[in-house]
């Protein structure tokens, strides 16, 4: 079976979450399966040993845990990127809209050295707006977007086109 099958059969939709009318894809079910945590982050250390990457940088908070095996897998650092006073030192900030609300990312600086090339990771990729967020406190930072990788993509909403302003690929495991 295909990588993204069974990642297919693996989310559970959960209707109404966080807010009437959404339905949350919840990608947690995938960290109980220790073989198929291992294969996405075994694919994603193949596809990112192309690119150079110098720092993964993990999503608060579901990018957090894969994010951290493909940094390991790499043996590369990883940084977080959290939600607004998360971070106990002096950090970079971005605030934007989320398809349902809004909110603001924080980057302690120091994290990311100038130059340095970062691959972001997230579970899921919706409008976008997160991962826009995150590529500007990168480039806040000093860094270069080398990609951003994503366990699902919810194509309808075309996040992956508002991530084209940082002219790096976009790599999904999943579509829906």
């Amino acid at each position: 079976m295909k990588l993204a099958e069974k990642i297919h059969q693996t989310l559970i939709d959960v209707p109404d979450f966080p807010k009437p009318g959404i339905l949350f894809k919840d990608i947690t079910p995938i960290f109980r399966d220790p073989r198929l945590s291992k294969e996405i982050v075994q694919t994603s250390a193949s596809q990112l040993k192309e690119l150079g990457v110098d720092v993964i940088v993990g999503l608060e908070s579901r990018g957090f845990p894969l994010g951290l095996a493909i940094a390991v897998e790499l043996e590369i650092p990883f940084v977080m990127i959290r939600k607004k006073g998360k971070l106990p030192r002096p950090a970079f900030q971005v605030s934007y809209d989320l398809e349902y609300g809004q909110a603001t990312m924080e980057l302690q600086k120091g994290d990311i050295q100038p130059g340095q090339k970062v691959y972001i990771h997230d579970d899921l990729l919706a409008t976008g707006g997160t991962a826009h967020a995150a590529g500007q406190l990168v480039t806040l930072a000093g860094g270069k977007i080398a990609g951003f990788g994503f366990i699902v993509s919810l194509d309808i909403l075309k996040g992956s086109e508002k991530l084209q302003a940082f002219g790096a690929p976009v790599h999904t495991f999943a579509a829906i």
